[in-house]
C-alpha cells in the first residue's frame, strides 16, 4: 500500500502524466499508453490518478451548519411548489418527497459553497538573484539549479519539476526511474523537456541558448515543432526571429562555467565578455575606440565582485575601465 501511494503521489506529480490524464500532449499519451500496456498490475493506480487529475479537489472542511440551514431555508419552498419537477414515485411518499427534496438542496447548498472553496495549491515558489550573486538550490524533486546574478525561477509548489526561468541558470535534473517523470524549464522563446541531466539554459540577449553537458533533452517550439538535443551541443533560438542555430561547444566554452564563481574564457572577445557582465550586475558598458571589442581574452575572471573582476579583465585585455554612474567605460591603457 505503502508503495502504491508513493507510486500515486509520483504520478500526481508528473507534467507529462497529467499531460496523458488530460489527452493533451501525443508524445506524452503515447509514452503512457505504451508505459501502461507494459505495466498491467499498477493500472488501477494509474486509474486512480486519473481521475484524481481529471476530478474536482476539495479542501478538507465542510460549512458551518448555520450556513446550510440558511442556503435550505432559501430553497426548500422553492423547490416545494415545483411539483412538475418531482418523479410520480416520490409524490405517493411525501415523507420521501420531502427527504429527496431535501437531500437535493443540500447536494445544491455544497456545490454552491464547493465552488467557492475549489483547491488548487496555486501557491508559487519565487528564487531571484542580485546583481553578480549566485546561489545553489534544491528543488523539493532533488534537482540541483544555480542560479547565476540577476536571474530567476517560478515553480508552482505543488509542481516543482515544472520550471519558468528568466536569466541564466544550470540544472542538473534529478531522474526518477520508477516512472520517468519530466522536468519543464519554460522561456519566454521555448520549452525544454528533460528525464534527467545536466543542461545550461540563459535567456538574455533577447532569445534562449541551451547547452546539453550530459543526457538527453527535447526543446518544445510554440509551432509544435521538437527539437532533441545531444550533449554538447548548443541550440539558440528567438521567437522574434524565429532563427534556430546549432553549435558544437567543448569543454574550452565559457557556458555555464559561471557556476563556480568565475568566468573562464578561450579566445573570446571583450564584446561578448562584457555582455555576460552587462546582465549579470545590470551596467552599461560603453567603449572609448570601436576596436577595443575585438580584444580576445583568455583565462578566469572572478564574477561574484564587480570591482574584482573590473581589475581583472583590465589585466587580460591591458585597457583601462572607468566605472561612474552604473556605466563603465572602456579606454586604452595609456600608461603603456
Amino acid at each position: 500500500m505503502k508503495t502504491e501511494h508513493s507510486f500515486l503521489q509520483q504520478l500526481l506529480n508528473d507534467p507529462s502524466f497529467v499531460n496523458w490524464a488530460k489527452n493533451s500532449n501525443n508524445n506524452d499519451i503515447e509514452y503512457w499508453n505504451n508505459w501502461i500496456a507494459n505495466n498491467a498490475s499498477r493500472i488501477e493506480t494509474v486509474d486512480t490518478a486519473k481521475a484524481i487529475i481529471l476530478g474536482i479537489k476539495f479542501e478538507k472542511n465542510f460549512p458551518a451548519n448555520y450556513k446550510v440551514e440558511k442556503e435550505l431555508s432559501k430553497i426548500l419552498p422553492q423547490l416545494r411548489t415545483d411539483d412538475f419537477l418531482i418523479p410520480h414515485s416520490i409524490k405517493k411518499n411525501p415523507f420521501k418527497k420531502y427527504v429527496s427534496l431535501s437531500a437535493a438542496a443540500l447536494i445544491l447548498v455544497l456545490i454552491s459553497w464547493s465552488g467557492n472553496q475549489f483547491y488548487t495549491n496555486s501557491t508559487s515558489t519565487v528564487h531571484k538573484t542580485n546583481y553578480g550573486e549566485i546561489i545553489d538550490l534544491k528543488l523539493p524533486d532533488g534537482t540541483s539549479v544555480v542560479l547565476n546574478g540577476n536571474s530567476e525561477i517560478q515553480y508552482k509548489n505543488n509542481n516543482p519539476r515544472n520550471i519558468f526561468l528568466k536569466g541564466e541558470a544550470y540544472f542538473k535534473v534529478k531522474s526518477i526511474p520508477s516512472t520517468k517523470a519530466k522536468f519543464w524549464v519554460h522561456t519566454e522563446d521555448l520549452k525544454v523537456e528533460v528525464l534527467g541531466t545536466q543542461f545550461h539554459v540563459n535567456t538574455r540577449k533577447k532569445r534562449t541558448n541551451v547547452v546539453l553537458d550530459e543526457g538527453s533533452i527535447h526543446l518544445e517550439f510554440d509551432n509544435g515543432d521538437v527539437k532533441k538535443m545531444i550533449p554538447g551541443e548548443l541550440v539558440t533560438f528567438s521567437k522574434d526571429s524565429e532563427k534556430l542555430v546549432h553549435t558544437k561547444v567543448t569543454v574550452a566554452t565559457p557556458y555555464a562555467l559561471w557556476r563556480d564563481g568565475t568566468y573562464t574564457f578561450n579566445g573570446i572577445s571583450l564584446k561578448e565578455v562584457m555582455t555576460n557582465i552587462e546582465y549579470t550586475y545590470g551596467v552599461k558598458v560603453k567603449y572609448q575606440h570601436p576596436q577595443l571589442q575585438q580584444l580576445l581574452i583568455t583565462g578566469g575572471v572572478p564574477n561574484q565582485n564587480l570591482k574584482i573582476c573590473i581589475a581583472a579583465i583590465e589585466l587580460a585585455t591591458n585597457t583601462r575601465i572607468i566605472h561612474k554612474d552604473n556605466t563603465l567605460l572602456i579606454q586604452n591603457n595609456l600608461n603603456n
